[in-house]
């Protein structure tokens, strides 16, 4: 009996450092190619392979070193492969993220770097963190972890998704429908979307979603497409909004002409509130090969039709 061998391409930013941890991990049966049309198997970032993909006609699995696979999504590429994406490693990033800004929101410490400069003496009354309500919209592995991050410090959180059930032994204090997001908003103090890009999450903050927010901070971890920017703006110039800090955008990098960059409400963030760090990577291609190569079934699998 002859034991089939996958061969696996590498379609990313940095593929020689990909190449060498795949080496290191030994992996049985794998080999690797160069060339994209012997290639059964491709470890890829989405962007680099949206363009390459039909090159790859023997691959039989993409494994995306993103989270984010819109890029292949797209109505005149091909899907007639399994592909899934890194899941579960962006908790903690993401947790560092929203509660650094917060913290540092809160406590003036902008404010006290602005001092500094002009060697000015002047406290600013603060609030704690105890007690605030944070609405987070996505209660899968992203939503989950800051959930229970921020309530070891005494923030309540409050979460959102397609069912209005929590999920298992999560540190959510209540849980509500999307339909019903309006009524949680009006007691957030702290707004993060975590949500993927898909036909349902499109456009969601919008107008009248934010008119039912209350002097919040409001952060977009998960995708730009989901906000639309006018509306935000137009919230945080109504007070519905004290600032947001956004790390996605529907076009990225954002344009130089970009009301952002200007609005003293507005952080901007390339894009790293949270990255895919190649040893991470690495650890979840190799537990996904070998039940590939096993005959199970993959973890992390895309239903392209719902786009996660």
């Amino acid at each position: 009996m002859t034991t089939q061998k996958h061969r696996l391409a590498l379609v990313t930013d940095n593929n020689d450092h990909y190449r060498k941890l795949l080496e290191s991990k030994q992996l049985p049966d794998l080999t690797f190619t160069s060339q994209l049309d012997e290639a059964t198997i491709l470890l890829a970032a989405p962007p680099k392979l949206a363009t390459k993909l039909d090159e790859a006609n023997k691959v039989e699995w993409v494994q995306s070193t993103y989270a984010g696979i819109d890029a292949l999504l797209g109505e005149s590429l091909r899907k007639d492969y399994k592909l899934t994406n890194v899941k579960g490693i962006f908790g903690q990033q993401i947790s560092e993220y929203v509660l650094g800004y917060s913290i540092g929101y809160f406590r003036h410490f902008d404010l006290y770097k602005q001092q500094q400069k002009k060697r000015d003496w002047q406290p600013h009354s603060y609030q704690s963190m105890i007690g605030k309500r944070m609405v987070i919209f996505g209660t899968g592995a992203i939503g989950s972890h800051l959930a229970n991050t921020v309530k070891a410090l005494g923030i309540v959180p409050v979460g959102i998704n397609r069912t209005g059930i929590p999920p298992r032994q999560s540190a959510f204090a209540e849980t509500y429908h999307i339909n019903e997001a309006a009524k949680a908003l009006e007691s957030a103090d702290i707004i993060v979307n975590t949500l993927p890009n898909t036909p349902t999450s499109d456009g969601l903050f919008d107008e009248r979603l934010f008119s039912a927010c209350r002097h919040a901070l409001f952060f977009n971890v998960g995708r730009g497409q989901t906000v639309d920017g006018n509306a935000l703006l137009q919230a945080l110039d109504r007070g519905h909004l004290v600032h947001a800090f956004l790390d996605v955008f529907i076009d990225e990098p954002i344009s130089q002409e970009c009301p952002y960059w200007s609005n003293p409400n507005v952080t901007v963030t390339p894009h790293i509130a949270a990255i895919s760090f190649p040893e991470q990577v690495v650890d979840i291609f190799a537990e996904n090969y070998l039940r590939w190569r096993d005959g199970f079934q993959l973890q992390n699998v895309i239903d392209f039709e719902r786009g996660y």
